[in-house]
């Protein structure tokens, strides 16, 4: 088990204004931000970093959503990270997320959910590695 996670906001919470409650929610949960940047996904970027969902229906739809517009991406750290951040996050759709979850507050629908969470140690490395150069984490 790592206690390293990767998030991402995405573009619709950072064009509505979310992005200063969200890492503030998600530093209060106990999470350290370990590497941080604001960017923009070109749709080739998009398309890599969601290479796993390709051959799935919304694949041409989240390349869009993604590269639409400005994220937060970032590496976190605490105990049980991957798990926890999970919870905190909430489900994928904010209708069935739990109340005080990041989704629940701050997502409108499956499609735009606010953030992005890893879903496994494994994914977490593969995730922090597409954004983050060793010189960029602490």
């Amino acid at each position: 088990m790592s206690n390293r996670t990767f998030t991402m906001i995405k573009p619709d919470a950072t064009q509505k204004g979310y992005t200063g409650a969200i890492l503030d929610q998600i530093i209060k949960a106990g999470f350290t931000v370990k590497a941080m940047k604001w960017t923009r996904l070109t749709q080739e970027q998009a398309g890599l970093f969601y290479e796993i969902h390709k051959e799935r229906p919304f694949y041409g739809e989240l390349v869009e959503f993604m590269s639409s517009g400005p994220i937060v991406a970032a590496i976190l750290e605490k105990e049980n990270a991957v798990a926890d951040f999970r919870k905190l996050i909430g489900a994928t759709n904010p209708a069935q997320a739990e109340e005080g979850t990041i989704r629940k507050k701050f997502a409108s629908s499956v499609g735009e959910n606010a953030v992005h969470g890893s879903d496994s140690d494994e994914n977490a490395v593969i995730e922090g590695d597409f954004f983050f150069s060793k010189l960029e984490r602490f």
